[in-house]
């Protein structure tokens, strides 16, 4: 049962998002939802107190950066039903788990404003400060479990050409799915996967952007794109340029088409790298990526070895 007062709430910043940033008055709020003037003012406060840049103007309301609000209403009609916002998780990874066992559908989006307790790979804890982009991508693939990596080739390769476009910038991806921007991490990914018999349940890929928040007080080796733009970014447009990119690229799956696509963007061969796994460290000139997506790398002695997972840092 959906909650009286949140689905008032929800509502009122439809209103304000139609608008477009324009001011909507009190009474119009009030008798479009028909509802108390007292009300809609204790719900413009509850929405500022959960994160929500609504502004109180001598008139009535506006929403500040209307197209950056990530609700299911501000999507395309056919996605509505695959967007689950939400203003703060402990990890988008895990919200998605669930949902994606409770038949959540395939391309499903699973959005947080903030994660208390992000992650990324290895366990590291992933910072997820007010601003970002942090999202978890439900797939339902018909594949065997083995296919499965290239789905992490694929959204890095989106995320990238959808960033390349829409602020023509140079952007990287580094093995195996981060993403660099001025030598610094702009964004990260990271996928599980759950299997039923032979064959994928679903793969769940968490995606990390720096949007519009500052991410060195943290992290001093990243970087955000308001730090290189010098403005806000559209995260609502990053997502839905993404979106239709990824789904483009998966309708019919070309392993080496996509890996030869991912080669041409990525900023990893021809680096030196120093690999970190659970157990081993490994260090040496990347030379190439193979069709299963393992890391080939050359060390000083001229030994060859495929890695197939791990951290990678350029050194």
């Amino acid at each position: 049962m959906v909650n009286k007062k949140e689905n008032i709430k929800h509502r009122i910043l439809k209103f304000l998002y139609l608008a477009k940033g324009e001011t909507v008055s009190g009474v119009k709020l009030s008798n479009a939802l028909n509802v108390s003037r007292v009300a809609i003012w204790k719900h413009i406060k509850a929405l500022k107190e959960n994160g929500f840049d609504v502004e109180s103007r001598p008139k009535g309301y506006g929403l500040l950066n209307h197209d950056d609000l990530l609700l299911p209403f501000c999507f395309k009609d056919d996605t509505q039903n695959k967007i689950f916002h939400f203003q703060e998780l402990e990890t988008t990874m895990d919200k998605a788990k669930l949902l994606a066992k409770m038949s959540a559908p395939h391309l499903s989006v699973v959005i947080a404003e903030n994660q208390a307790k992000g992650r990324g790979r290895m366990n590291r804890k992933w910072f997820s400060s007010k601003g970002g982009l942090w999202f978890t991508l439900i797939l339902k693939p018909d594949i065997p479990p083995p296919f499965a990596y290239i789905y992490n080739f694929a959204a890095s390769l989106s995320l990238s050409t959808s960033l390349k476009h829409l602020f023509d910038i140079k952007v990287s991806v580094k093995w195996p799915n981060d993403l660099l921007l001025e030598g610094k991490k702009l964004a990260g990914l990271l996928s599980e996967m759950e299997t039923r018999g032979d064959m994928v349940e679903f793969i769940n890929i968490g995606i990390g952007i720096n949007a519009n928040n500052h991410p060195q007080t943290d992290e001093p080796r990243a970087i955000s794109l308001k730090d290189v733009l010098h403005q806000n970014v559209s995260r609502k447009l990053i997502l839905e340029t993404f979106l239709d990119d990824f789904e483009n690229r998966i309708q019919t799956i070309d392993r080496k088409k996509i890996i030869h696509q991912w080669k041409e963007q990525t900023s990893t061969i021809g680096s030196q790298v120093r690999i970190e796994t659970l157990n081993n460290i490994y260090e040496g000139l990347a030379v190439d990526v193979d069709e299963t997506g393992a890391l080939v790398i050359q060390h000083k002695t001229g030994d060859i070895k495929k890695i197939i997972y791990g951290d990678c840092f350029h050194t």
